[in-house]
């Protein structure tokens, strides 16, 4: 910065002739007090050096000294215990500060620029992007990131974890994507490394069998070493400014719908690093003749554990429970889950294949299973009854306890929920409710008004139940046809049992 010339002389006189202190010019024109200092060694004059008064760091400063000498890295806070417990009394954020001048600072190091051949390497990380809600469950969003370290081609997958079935997931479609690298880079993570000492390494099992089954070799990078991976990082950086950033989408399906799309377009038309002229489409092409070829059969993906039935026929996976048949209960049993199914197996046998939630608490059913449980169980009806409202409408269970409290009857007025919320639906029965509790009346009847008095509100008409006789309603069951051919083969067997008629003649058996 230039100093005005006014400013130079002013500071010149006040310093010289008004024998001002510097930090007296410096607060009284407004300037830094090194602006001052420069000033005055411009002009030639030197500012006398003020002797530094003592400190109570003095006495401790060898033994710091020697302590950071053999220990760098030690904080400043367990230093300010350990001269305290040696008679310091210092202040402890005039002792970070000592210390912060102190300790010795390690040689910066240089770095080579890597290059790798075409089809020779890949880098894969994990990235979280955050939280994503799925009903009353908060996910981590996380992004499996696979990048060739020659041509760039990024492919980009998110998950709800990072499991070591998703893990596997995402080589699998990222090798579909991109294809097969002689070898792959990791961090060490545990879906790759289980335990490492040195040059020891003990790999996860599971990525091994992955490994031999594509032919690629894992490879960890050293400790705390993220510059051997750079190129995934800074795909990572990219993936977060160049696509997440205020992105918009409905779930995750749509989300990874946009990441293949913006894979294949924007991420693919960038400049390639190596060479200007080039994309990294075109630099890919010419890698993907590299590339290992994909085998011919599949790799078995999906997560595996054991789980335990309790009373209840039900079974806890990833947050959720899902039905079994009753005949298993008090068992260990065991799930399969894909990203879209869970299936349960008692040893080879397969006893459940439900849709997969990624819900907190849901109860995913099979009504067969119930069914089951209840024609073995007539009781378990009204039990059964009180169980849906809570899962549906959580603040029926608060007007049910009040109910008690005034010794209504609970089969009825479970009845009665059930038949309003058959008839408005889960989410409207729940506000009801929430209404009848704040004006203190826990009945049917005021659920029945609030949830009619919101139709009204919106301007629709109540919904109108319709009760059908048993017999009525047995007389309109549909009735499935039989295929006419069957009647066909009826009256051929029938012709086939008739003696041909006898042939009437002229003649008289009576005249022989």
């Amino acid at each position: 910065m230039v100093i005005p010339f006014e400013l130079n002389a002013q500071i010149l006189r006040l310093y010289q002739a008004e024998h001002w202190r510097i930090g007296t010019i410096a607060r009284q024109l407004h300037v830094h007090r090194d602006t001052v200092r420069r000033v005055l060694a411009q002009a030639g004059v030197v500012a006398p050096v003020a002797a530094l008064r003592p400190s109570r760091v003095d006495l401790y400063r060898p033994f710091i000294l020697a302590t950071l000498a053999k220990f760098p890295t030690l904080t400043a806070a367990r230093l300010f215990v350990m001269v305290n417990e040696r008679g310091y009394r210092g202040s402890a954020d005039h002792f970070r500060h000592v210390i912060a001048g102190i300790r010795p600072r390690p040689a910066a190091e240089a770095f080579l620029r890597l290059r790798t051949l075409p089809g020779e390497q890949a880098q894969i990380d994990w990235a979280h992007f955050g939280h994503l809600q799925v009903g009353r469950a908060r996910r981590p969003l996380m992004a499996f990131v696979m990048v060739l370290s020659y041509s760039r081609a990024v492919f980009l997958r998110f998950f709800l974890d990072a499991r070591m079935d998703s893990f596997l997931r995402g080589h699998v479609e990222g090798f579909a994507a991109l294809g097969v690298a002689r070898v792959l880079l990791y961090d060490n993570l545990k879906s790759a490394v289980l335990e490492r000492h040195g040059d020891a390494i003990r790999f996860n099992p599971e990525l091994l069998a992955l490994a031999a089954h594509y032919r690629f070799e894992p490879r960890p990078v050293a400790v705390a070493r993220g510059n051997e991976k750079g190129r995934v990082e800074r795909a990572i950086r990219y993936v977060r400014d160049a696509f997440f950033a205020a992105r918009e989408f409905t779930d995750l399906a749509d989300l990874n719908a946009q990441a293949r799309t913006w894979c294949l377009g924007q991420a693919s038309d960038r400049r390639w690093p190596e060479d200007s002229r080039l994309s990294v489409r075109d630099a890919f092409a010419a890698e993907r003749l590299s590339l290992l070829a994909l085998p011919e059969r599949e790799f078995a993906i999906g997560e595996r554990v054991a789980v335990q039935v309790n009373k209840t026929p039900y079974v806890r996976f990833d947050l959720n429970d899902y039905t079994v048949p009753h005949t298993h209960v008090r068992r260990t049993l065991g799930v399969v889950a894909s990203e879209q199914r869970v299936r349960v197996f008692d040893g080879p046998t397969e006893l459940a294949n439900h849709a997969r939630s990624y819900d907190s608490g849901a109860q995913i059913e099979d009504a067969t299973h119930i069914a089951a449980l209840v024609e073995r169980k007539r009781q378990a009806h009204a039990h059964r009854g009180i169980d849906r409202l809570a899962h549906a409408a959580p603040s029926s269970a608060t007007l049910l306890k009040r109910a008690a409290e005034r010794g209504d009857n609970l089969g009825a007025i479970t009845a009665a929920l059930l038949r309003l919320m058959d008839r408005y639906g889960a989410d409207a029965l729940e506000a009801a409710i929430g209404q009848a509790l704040a004006q203190g009346v826990p009945h049917p009847n005021a659920v029945r008004l609030a949830l009619e008095r919101a139709r009204e509100a919106q301007g629709l008409p109540p919904p109108t139940a319709l009760h059908l006789s048993e017999s009525v309603a047995r007389r309109d069951a549909p009735v499935r046809s039989h295929a006419l051919a069957s009647y066909d083969r009826l009256s051929e067997r029938v012709d086939d049992c008739i003696a041909p008629a006898t042939i009437p003649t002229d003649e008289d058996p009576r005249d022989e």
